[in-house]
């Protein structure tokens, strides 16, 4: 049976002094590096945090150059668009001109040589006419 008597006094008193010595050896030290480990736990997790963040802002800024680039392209693509329309309808207008411009050079000539034409054959009007008159009278008109 249970006799309470000094020995139990020293029981408690040597449970007490085991229970301050673990305290201060053991459970302590233990305390503190789980207490370390906690911290450096939570650190490291608003590291990586703080390193997602960044990595989402960073691919947001990429996509956000792509469409400023593709925005930029297609202008650019617009703009030599243009200027090859407006190239195209210069050359266009100076081909215009020098067919226009070869036309009437053609035209003069060709005006020239009718004029040539004409007065070779009013030169020989008269000679067509009385051989003309020959035949159809059947004899010589002059």
């Amino acid at each position: 049976m249970l006799n309470i008597d000094g020995t139990l006094i020293l029981q408690i008193a040597n449970f007490l002094v085991l229970l301050l010595v673990l305290n201060l050896i053991l459970y302590r030290p233990i305390r503190r590096v789980l207490a370390q480990r906690d911290e450096e736990m939570s650190s490291r997790e608003n590291t990586i945090e703080t390193f997602q963040q960044k990595a989402q802002q960073h691919e947001k800024d990429i996509e956000e150059g792509m469409v400023r680039a593709r925005k930029e392209g297609y202008t650019q693509k617009e703009a030599l668009k243009a200027e090859g329309v407006e190239a195209e309808k210069g050359l266009l207008q100076e081909a215009g001109q020098s067919v226009e411009q070869k036309l009437g050079v053609a035209r003069k000539d060709m005006e020239g040589k009718v004029a040539d034409v004409r007065q070779a054959l009013e030169g020989q009007i008269s000679d067509f006419s009385n051989e003309l008159a020959e035949k159809i009278l059947g004899r010589s008109v002059r």
